[in-house]
């Protein structure tokens, strides 16, 4: 980033709408847009108060009038960036945003990097890492679940919960210092005993949040549902009834769906990404085979795994390669058509959980979603006070656990304490990278170059 620039991006959507957003950034956020406002009173904007709204327009060197606004002040350190900011509210829009935005900058700001906001936040200290993080997940939140989620970690709840623990082992190290620093005290096995305890406690903490990254990762992201069978057994019309809606192609002509059709479907916060496949069957077809090895890709990625099969047909050596195909996997089966009359035999096949539906009148797709919930959630689906839900930081909580438990285990062997503080030291820096304290400029900047312009 560049020092002491000013930044000004569009904040809001661009298209048409009531209102768009203009934000500016930077110690010469004021004096950069008072060049360009004027406020329909003739007050300079100069000497307006922080935290207050003006209004007026925006306008040309030569007094041409760009657009009707609504002006905010907000004085560093209490803003969103810890910087002095403005925000310019005018009329929604591309031609009348950009126009507006040209004028910001022809009076002397910069266009924002991507992210760059949020970064200045954080790097101003107004935000940790993990906070900057759970911004561009509030942004991308598919449910209310996932929304609190994102929230409560842009709150600082789980940066709260890692800075206990790193405080936990900062005490640990100058403990240990100590005790090594004054040998002819002769308390290395008394430090040893009670540095171990405290560890188990430490490690049982941590093994708590690694916990909670699995449900964390789904309700961020979704799970991801691969709906398989052979054609024509009712896949599109499942992925319709579910959606409630007619997203799919649905004849009595089989292989109709060559394509991969992906929709979101929310199961009591859960985001679900829902795929139909086109069915899994030897073709010549040559369009219909790409959508055959899409599917198969697909069903390697999903989550869980619906399998269809027709309950007024008997099955058949397509699906039994379809069987074959998905052995070993999570799956939940459905055996669809259930108000035809059934020729359907599975005796001597594994299928997991088998539920009977039928996807043209709505039977049992309640049986299908708690069914879901139970397998992913215990049946109960809740976003906790502090869950880890990002893949960083879970990746970083598990190095660190690494450490401290190979900590430990020197301590228990008798080993040098020196030696456990050595891992100590390194679990300590690792939880420091999910707040961003110990994390390196070039990881950081990668991190913020994923968020938008305007953010």
């Amino acid at each position: 980033m560049r020092a002491y620039d000013t930044i000004a991006a569009i904040s809001t959507a661009v298209g048409e709408s009531g209102v768009s957003i203009i934000k500016v950034s930077g110690d010469r956020s004021k004096e950069i847009v008072s060049k360009i406002f004027r406020i329909k009173n003739k007050t300079d904007f100069m000497e307006a108060a922080p935290w207050t709204i003006q209004y007026g327009h925006i306008i040309r060197p030569d007094g041409e009038i760009v657009d009707e606004v609504l002006v905010s002040f907000f004085q560093g350190p209490k803003s969103f960036t810890a910087e002095d900011v403005v925000e310019i509210n005018c009329h929604g829009g591309r031609v009348a945003t950009e126009s507006v935005l040209n004028e910001v900058f022809q009076a002397g700001a910069r266009p924002a990097e991507p992210g760059e906001f949020t970064k200045r936040a954080f790097l101003n200290g107004r935000i940790d890492l993990s906070q900057a993080e759970a911004v561009i997940d509030i942004i991308q939140a598919k449910t209310v679940l996932s929304m609190k989620a994102a929230l409560e970690q842009s709150g600082g709840k789980l940066s709260a919960e890692i800075k206990e623990i790193r405080d936990s082992i900062l005490n640990l190290l100058a403990f240990i210092e100590v005790t090594v620093d004054f040998p002819e005290e002769d308390l290395e096995f008394t430090t040893g005993q009670e540095v171990s305890e405290k560890l188990s406690g430490l490690l049982q903490k941590v093994a708590s949040l690694i916990r909670t990254s699995e449900e964390g990762k789904i309700i961020r992201d979704g799970l991801s549902i691969a709906i398989i069978g052979k054609p024509n057994v009712g896949k599109s019309s499942l992925m319709n009834a579910l959606l409630k809606e007619n997203r799919a192609i649905v004849t009595d002509i089989p292989g109709t769906t060559r394509d991969i059709i992906e929709e979101y479907l929310n199961i009591d916060g859960i985001p679900i990404k829902i795929t139909d496949t086109a069915g899994i069957r030897e073709t010549d077809d040559v369009v219909e085979k790409i959508g055959v090895d899409r599917s198969k890709s697909k069903i390697d990625e999903a989550d869980l795994i619906v399998f269809v099969l027709d309950s007024s047909r008997p099955l058949d050596q397509e699906d039994k390669d379809i069987i074959k195909y998905i052995k070993d996997r999570k799956i939940v089966t459905l055996i669809n058509k259930v108000d035809l009359e059934e020729k359907l035999n599975l005796e001597g096949y594994d299928l997991g959980e088998t539920i009977q539906v039928s996807a043209l009148n709505g039977f049992g797709l309640n049986e299908l979603k708690d069914k879901i919930k139970k397998l992913f959630f215990h049946g109960q689906v809740e976003a906790k006070d502090y869950m880890v839900t990002n893949r960083r930081h879970k990746e970083a909580l598990m190095r660190a656990n690494e450490k401290m438990y190979a900590a430990k285990t020197a301590i228990d062997q008798g080993i040098s304490l020196d030696l456990a503080a050595i891992d100590l030291n390194a679990s300590w820096n690792y939880f420091g990278e999910i707040t961003g304290d110990t994390l390196s400029e070039d990881l950081v900047d990668k991190i913020f170059s994923d968020f938008c312009i305007g953010k």
